[in-house]
């Protein structure tokens, strides 16, 4: 191998595009006389099953501005498209790169696109250095004590917590200028990228994108909201930290957000550390259970029978069900690439125990538009909510009333108010069901049921019945 004297290697980019905190870029320095960052455009995930047009628009502007940061120290992103196990090769051979450093992922593709990048490169003669970066710690090494990975949270966290941090470190204050004779490549815009049609599907995100951005919300985040959180968190109308598209694409470090938070203490870091370890425990459980990317992972609930209703798919899709709260969480999806944790849970039971229909189809619509769209994540949450993954408890108590939780955490009607402006009128004790207002309260509140919003597509009442029974014939079903 070459010396530290004289040899390149590259950081292949993926959802760590950050210069803060990041192991793997620090380490090539360390070892390597010129580093060279680059990101590839894979199209079998651009236009691949979870294609989003507001996810890809917030990664090129993180990608703008990350090249910037690397401009500003001396060096600049290199862009290429095309399949990472191709591109990386050639990359290496055209600046004699002995090394390709990047972070490791848990998702089945990047399990399957590693190995092939892997392969290719040894195929080279370039070594191939996966490492930590993603999580806040390695997914990959909490056993149970029979041996086995976990799929109840509490004890995977109790392991979480024991295991050893790495630390976290600053941003390089400079970086080795490219090799001169090197095409950086240029970022493609999006309809190329995508399309057209998934590049219409444009939101006002959420946050503003790039690591200057996040880690300013960062810090206010952690000054202030933070202390509130474990008495906020389920508060519609604030209360979230907003931090998880920037979790996504490795804007932020999720390790120090988790030693910040973590110095700060009390409750409100307890709680927010807890959804970190959610985090990892997801990307635990798809590690070990790749299946459950398209199969429920318990067994037994593999025999439910889901309805097929396109119309009331659509009136889900569209916020347009009749249900304030699930409404104002669909449109708030669609507005801004993002959704109240809280109204996240309360959308999923409504979909897979109101509607009846399959959880995998609100996964797909999810990772269609959310920002912080992570496979694991997504993927989890849904199984989650639709009683069918890991951490099981029975349906009943994942069935959750749309309207009590409107009552119970947004009781001014902020967040429904917000994002369903045709209830404006409504008074607050009709709020969370405008179709028990008499036709005189709808005239006065400009709010007629049926005409400006719609009556309940469902009767939840009802709906909640025939839920617990398809899960109960699912539990038997398999039991005999």
């Amino acid at each position: 191998m070459a010396s530290r004297d004289d040899s390149t290697a590259l950081v292949w980019l993926r959802r760590d595009l950050r210069l803060h905190d990041h192991p793997q870029l620090l380490r090539a320095l360390g070892e390597h006389a010129r580093v060279v960052p680059v990101f590839v455009f894979d199209p079998a995930l651009l236009r691949g099953r979870f294609a989003s047009g507001p996810r890809t628009a917030f990664m090129l502007a993180c990608l703008r501005e990350l090249d910037g940061d690397l401009r500003e120290r001396g060096s600049g992103l290199v862009v290429r498209h095309g399949r990472p196990e191709r591109e990386l090769v050639a990359l290496a051979r055209a600046t004699g790169a002995s090394a390709v450093l990047w972070a490791s992922d848990a998702t089945p593709y990047a399990l399957a696109r590693d190995r092939r990048v892997r392969e290719a490169l040894a195929e080279a003669d370039v070594e191939a250095v996966p490492g930590p970066g993603n999580f806040v710690a390695d997914v990959g090494r909490p056993r149970t004590r029979g041996g086995t990975p976990f799929s109840v949270f509490t004890p995977f966290q109790r392991a979480w917590e024991a295991l050893e941090r790495r630390p976290v470190q600053r941003a390089p204050a400079e970086l080795p200028p490219l090799p001169s004779a090197l095409a950086k490549g240029r970022l493609a815009g999006l309809e190329a990228l995508l399309g057209k049609r998934r590049a219409g599907d444009a939101v006002e995100p959420v946050v503003e994108p790039g690591e200057a951005a996040a880690r300013r919300a960062a810090a206010r985040w952690l000054d202030g909201p933070l202390e509130r959180y474990a008495r906020d968190h389920d508060r519609l109308a604030g209360g979230a930290s907003e931090l998880s598209a920037h979790l996504r694409f490795g804007t932020l470090s999720a390790r120090e957000l988790e030693q910040r938070a973590g110095r700060r203490g009390g409750e409100g870091a307890d709680a927010f550390v807890r959804q970190l370890a959610w985090r990892d425990f997801y990307a635990h459980v798809l590690l070990h259970h790749p299946a459950n990317l398209h199969s429920e992972h318990q067994e037994r609930m593999r025999a439910l029978a889901w309805d097929e209703d396109e119309q009331l798919l659509r009136a889900w899709q569209d916020g347009q069900t009749g249900y304030p709260l699930v409404d104002a969480g669909m449109r708030q999806l669609r507005a801004c690439g993002w959704m109240h944790n809280r109204a996240r849970l309360v959308v999923g039971s409504f979909l897979t125990k109101d509607l009846q229909l399959d959880w995998r189809l609100g996964e797909a619509w999810f990772m269609r538009w959310l920002l912080d769209g992570d496979v694991a994540s997504n993927n989890g949450n849904w199984q989650w909510i639709a009683s069918v993954g890991v951490d099981p408890a029975p349906a009943f108590r994942r069935l959750l009333n749309p309207t009590l939780q409107q009552q119970r955490h947004d009781p001014r009607g902020e967040y429904v108010r917000r994002w369903v402006p045709e209830l404006a009128g409504v008074p607050d004790d009709r709020l969370a069901e405008p179709w028990t207002m008499s036709d005189e309260q709808q005239r006065a509140a400009h709010c007629v049921i049926g005409e400006d919003y719609p009556a309940p597509i469902v009767d939840h009442a009802v709906e909640r019945k025939r839920a617990l029974e398809r899960y109960r014939a699912a539990g038997s079903a398999t039991s005999r």
